[in-house]
């Protein structure tokens, strides 16, 4: 009998990490090139001069770039949709009658 060696995937469930993006910061900086790359072609056919096109994609590339890798360090794996969720649950429930408890109370 031979011995078999076998290699082990130890990135199984593990997010995905690109350059020190997480998770879904990868696919929205990709969406955010994607628009730029769409700006850029639409300012270049209305006629706008190309260095004057390259400079405004630059610095909205930069701005992109600078404020993903932000949010990012900022918030990690999952805290953006946290956050966003947390929006969501109100601060307090204000009840004018106990009624709506004494008629599941009474179901049961």
């Amino acid at each position: 009998m031979s011995n078999s060696v076998y290699a082990i995937n130890k990135g199984i469930n593990k997010p995905i990490e690109f350059k020190g993006l997480k998770a879904q910061y990868v696919w929205w900086l990709g969406g955010g090139l994607v628009g730029l790359l769409i700006l850029f072609a639409v300012l270049y056919i209305i006629g706008i001069n190309t260095f004057i096109c390259l400079g405004i994609i630059a610095i909205a590339g930069t701005t992109l770039f600078i404020q993903i890798y932000k949010l990012s360090r900022t918030y990690g794996e999952h805290g953006l949709m946290k956050k966003v969720a947390r929006r969501s649950v109100p601060t307090f429930i204000k009840s004018n009658s106990r009624t709506l408890f004494f008629k599941r109370a009474a179901r049961k």
